[in-house]
């Protein structure tokens, strides 16, 4: 009776989530936005974001449209090739992927001159708004995610009584509807973010010698809007699609293991105990003035820390209640949650400047922006090994308290469940990471409306912080990433089996290895035309910013405006265009794969993929998350401080972080799941031309 209940309890916490979302919106929103020049700054950066979302939103709804219609052809038309349910819980999946995003954008707008506000008033005070403001974010993606999750799975239930099989089947392929929106939001927002923050720092900094976020340089409000569209709304989009994909594969793992509605129930509560221990975990984030980067990562860590003990305790009252015969399963979720702690403190390690790492990043400096690119370089190779450590250890124990080796299905079971306690207190961490743009925004707002020094001091504190917690996040992203993705290869296999094609795995399967070497080239190839995307854009508002500075007499003395709105137009135009070949690369390459190579192609493309891009990935973010403390480390007045030859090296290294590690980088990881849920989607498209 209490089993059957269950997916209600799960949609009670998703409204719970959402309605706590809302209070925290309008508490940020009750603030003062301070002066009026700090309001009109925040009105155009906010309008800018807007009507960057509302084209995206236009673009991508084409590609929706046309998916739609192939995916209910094939449903309705198509005897056993798709569940006709596909095609509309497609649609949902994206809906509220770019709904997650949405707000995230939103409050983030609303935030940036409140937190600047609050910084002048105290340290703490501008921490705890921009804390709020990300929270409404990571309360809104859990919430709507588990809304999507188990509103679909009480529909399905009563169209398919008992039929858990079916509904699963049904469930794992509207994962790709929000892996899709997730990738068009991450890659479009990416390349918008950089193409301007790259331009603005090229030209103001290196070439014109003006501060980061100087009023005078035309690109300063399209580098902020970028924060919003990228590092809010392309974040949010892109880990609502890997907290509900780690969720449903564990569910249709749980079916392949015998399991069961129990076990399929199972990973949805746990990700509910997630969202109430992030809710308490939350009200535990606060600093003291004068607080050192240390003291402020521990107020945020304090937090995150209670909600992952809070949600163990919680896990464990689940798994001994509804599937007592599989206790050891509970240690798959301590893994998952120890697992994504571990990930997020050596990432710490490798991209804060409290650490030895960033420090002898910016002191290579010293002999010019060669040896800083070198060294950041060669950082984030050193970096993805303990990653890679952790992850496999992580798999190791999970697939061994899950009974891995005396039942092989069940210990892939414990590796699903493992990826949803790595991600079932995302609430609070995305909350760390969506705090980062916030605080970004508020300190250009602090530069352009003048405010004192003092405020800036704050302000940059806590930006600082903001490079360092979203490098946090990114590298708990593409941890989670990693396990979602193998279980969604093992779903994919076991669908192959279900439809009755024997699948041959020998790494001597000529299809197999092609497959391998095409998995492992995409990532690469994928990371090419991003990184090209940002270049192209970039170029283009270097020469637009140039041209202003030439043009617009007084620009420079400070006695005339610069033409902000064209920037952002040119990084609009420019992103919304060069999104489109990287995201289509990540929806065709399983299907041209498959009508090659066949079933045995794909698994060896999946696996390719999944192992050089979950590496590729953290060596960009790290790369990147270093090379961009380092030039906070210099300017807090270190190695000579702002305008010396060393800032200026660390700014050319910034440069080349910035599409690593806010466009390339957490777009693979969106990048390694879509081709999973892409290829079970056309499963039995495939295996009917190849049987």
């Amino acid at each position: 009776m209490y089993e059957r209940l269950s997916p209600y309890a799960v949609l009670a916490t998703a409204v719970i989530a959402i309605i706590y979302a809302v209070i925290q919106f309008y508490s940020v929103k009750s603030k003062s936005e301070g002066t009026d020049k700090m309001r009109e700054i925040s009105a155009k950066i906010r309008k800018g974001a807007m009507a960057y979302l509302k084209r995206q939103y236009r673009t991508v709804g084409i590609f929706f449209a046309v998916m739609f219609v192939i995916l209910f052809v094939l449903a309705f038309f198509f005897d056993g090739i798709l569940n006709r349910c596909v095609p509309f819980a497609f649609l949902s999946g994206g809906f509220f992927s770019g709904l997650s995003g949405f707000v995230g954008m939103k409050i983030a707008t609303y935030a940036n001159s409140r937190t600047a506000n609050g910084a002048r008033e105290s340290l703490n005070k501008g921490l705890k708004i921009a804390f709020a403001s990300g929270s409404v974010m990571g309360l809104t993606v859990v919430g709507l995610g588990l809304l999507d999750i188990s509103v679909w799975f009480i529909i399905l239930n009563i169209i398919y009584p008992g039929q858990i099989n079916t509904i699963m089947a049904a469930m794992l392929t509207f994962g790709m509807g929000a892996s899709s929106m997730a990738l068009f939001a991450r890659v479009g927002g990416g390349i918008f973010t950089k193409a301007a923050d790259v331009g603005a720092d090229l030209v103001g900094k290196v070439e014109a010698g003006i501060p980061e976020d100087d009023p005078r340089n035309p690109a300063c409000i399209a580098d902020n809007v970028g924060d919003n569209v990228g590092d809010v709304a392309g974040m949010g989009a892109d880990l609502y699609e890997s907290y509900v994909g780690s969720v449903i594969s564990c569910g249709a793992l749980a079916v392949a293991a015998g399991l069961q509605f129990s076990g399929v129930i199972v990973p949805m509560l746990i990700a509910s105990i997630g969202i109430i221990s992030s809710i308490i975990g939350s009200f535990f984030v606060k600093t003291k003035e004068n607080a050192t980067q240390k003291n402020l990562l521990a107020s945020l860590r304090k937090g995150t820390y209670i909600s992952a003990v809070l949600s163990a305790v919680g896990s464990a009252a689940v798994i001994f209640s509804l599937i007592p015969e599989k206790k050891g399963v509970f240690g798959a979720v301590l893994s998952g949650l120890a697992a994504g702690v571990l990930i997020g403190f050596f990432t710490e390690y490798y991209t804060s400047d409290s650490y030895k790492p960033t420090k002898n990043l910016a002191s290579s400096s010293e002999t010019g922006s060669a040896t800083i690119i070198i060294d950041g370089l060669s950082l984030g190779m050193m970096s993805t090994a303990v990653p890679v450590i952790i992850i496999g250890i992580s798999v190791m124990i999970s697939y061994y308290f899950a009974g891995g080796f005396d039942s092989f299905s069940q210990g892939l079971y414990g590796i699903g469940i493992s990826a949803v306690g790595m991600l079932s207190t995302l609430g609070i961490t995305l909350a760390t990471d969506a705090y980062g743009p916030v605080a970004d925004n508020a300190g250009g707002i602090a530069e352009m409306a003048g405010l004192e020094e003092k405020v800036r001091e704050r302000t940059d504190a806590l930006d600082s912080l903001g490079n360092t917690t979203a490098a946090t996040g990114k590298g708990f992203a593409i941890g989670s990433a990693a396990l979602t993705a193998l279980a969604l290869i093992v779903s994919y296999t076991d669908k192959i089996n279900t439809l009755g094609y024997k699948l041959e795995l020998s790494i001597t399967n000529p299809s197999v290895l092609i497959g391998l070497f095409v998995g492992a080239m995409l990532p690469f190839l994928f990371s090419a035309f991003t990184m090209q995307a940002v270049g192209r854009a970039a170029q283009k508002i270097v020469f637009e910013v140039r041209r202003q500075f030439k043009e617009i007499k007084g620009l420079m003395e400070g006695t005339a405006d610069a033409d902000y709105a064209n920037c952002v137009d040119i990084c609009t135009r420019s992103s919304l265009k060069e999104m489109i070949l990287p995201a289509a690369l990540g929806i065709v390459s399983p299907i041209i794969v498959g009508l090659a190579l066949g079933p045995n192609g794909v698994v060896g493309m999946l696996a390719g993929a999944l192992v050089s891009g979950f590496v590729l990935a953290i060596m960009m973010a790290n790369s990147g998350g270093s090379w961009d403390n380092a030039k906070k480390y210099i300017e807090a007045g270190n190695f000579g401080g702002k305008g010396s030859e060393n800032h200026k090296a660390a700014v050319v290294g910034d440069t080349v972080g910035d599409p690593f590690k806010d466009t390339a980088g957490p777009s693979v990881n969106i990048l390694i799941k879509l081709l999973s849920m892409v290829s079970i989607v056309f499963a039995a498209v495939i295996v009917a031309l190849w049987r």
